[in-house]
């Protein structure tokens, strides 16, 4: 065994983020959830015994959905920043939000949020979270912590019900955080983070998860990210060392140079564990160390099996890691429930289980040797 072949193993034994504030209180809340609506409780019994197969007789059980798909950052290593005005297309309307959510009786669990800043279009996607928690939906959003200032957004967000707010902080200082986040301003993001996290202790509250991805600009800094953490509230902190391509090779070429989950040692990766610890953060990496194999419906994908990922104006990409429907796109013209059991989607499993990976895909799968 080589010596990144036994460190991979040793990472894969980091903990990994759990939903905040504890898992118990995601299962707890998913059994309610599960509770409401005797359909959504028979396709989650349907999806739990289902074998992987091109043909599914379930609706999916989560769901990524991108409020919108704009941008006030051109974070260097986000496909956001190369795309006109930092915008792909237009937002998502409430009316549409709603009835994706009635449609989809299935789902216990979405993500708010996909390649834009959804606090861009503040009032709305407040109104998307207390309509999913209305139905017990567990909400995650992630949010840069920039907008949080302007009309008491953080209050807003917070009280809507939201279950997590991953808030990504990149740097622990202004050049690396802005040198990274391009257009950012350091100390509002600081402040903001700051604010919210206090709101979220004067009611007893634990919402927030510091978020970082690291790359070359900030491996230095992880240290200082954990007392920075401390510093302005947070309880969590996540490390994320996986850089996405987003199915397409110019950014994985990008995103490889900047790379660097295969320095991070375990003794380092435990010093940052335990100094957590003694600073009352709870630190957990977030690694793709081993990738999927198309060698048994077991080892595939699963994206394609229980969830997808709706972009802004309604189109279907099979996942986070693509997240732009102009590079992959499923049941083109179609609604989301059309699409679920279409032929694209029925090809698209067929490809994975079959092993005829699609190209926007290949990344995340063990090369062929």
């Amino acid at each position: 065994m080589t010596y990144i072949e036994k460190k991979a193993l040793d990472l894969r034994s980091l903990p990994s983020p759990e939903p905040t504030p504890n898992k118990k209180e995601y299962d707890e809340e998913r059994a309610i959830c599960l509770s409401l609506d005797e359909r959504k409780n028979e396709n989650y019994k349907k999806y739990l015994h289902a074998e992987r197969s091109i043909d599914v007789d379930y609706l999916p059980i989560k769901l990524d959905i991108e409020p919108v798909s704009r941008c006030n950052f051109r974070c260097t290593m986000c496909q956001v920043s190369e795309w006109p005005k930092m915008k792909r297309a237009r937002d998502m309307t409430l009316d549409e939000f709603k009835k994706l959510i009635d449609d989809q009786y299935g789902l216990v669990e979405i993500k708010l949020q996909g390649m834009g800043e959804p606090l861009m279009n503040a009032e709305p996607f407040f109104e998307m979270i207390k309509y999913a928690r209305l139905r017990r939906i567990w909400v995650r959003v992630t949010v840069n912590a920039s907008l949080l200032h302007i009309k008491e957004n953080y209050k807003k967000l917070i009280d809507s019900g939201v279950n997590e707010v991953q808030i990504s902080i990149d740097g622990a200082t202004q050049e690396v955080f802005e040198s990274i986040r391009r257009g950012s301003t350091f100390s509002q993001v600081i402040k903001n983070c700051e604010t919210i996290n206090s709101y979220c202790e004067s009611l007893n509250l634990i919402k927030t998860k510091m978020w970082t991805v690291v790359q070359k600009a900030n491996f230095h800094q992880l240290i200082d990210l954990v007392h920075l953490a401390s510093n302005i509230g947070f309880k969590s902190q996540v490390f994320s060392l996986n850089l996405s391509d987003f199915g397409q090779g110019e950014w994985r070429e990008k995103n490889d140079s900047v790379t660097v989950d295969k320095f991070l040692d375990i003794d380092s990766a435990n010093r940052l564990i335990d100094l957590g610890l003694s600073l009352g953060i709870n630190v957990t990496f977030w690694c793709v160390t081993s990738k999927y194999s198309s060698s048994s419906s077991k080892t595939v994908c699963p994206w394609p099996f229980e969830r997808a990922f709706i972009a802004s104006d309604m189109r279907t990409v099979p996942c986070c890691m693509i997240a732009n429907p102009d590079v992959l796109e499923l049941g083109i013209g179609k609604s989301f429930s059309e699409a679920w059991n279409g032929e694209d989607y029925k090809n698209f499993r067929e490809a994975h289980l079959k092993g005829n990976i699609p190209l926007a895909c290949q990344s995340c799968y063990e090369s062929k040797k």
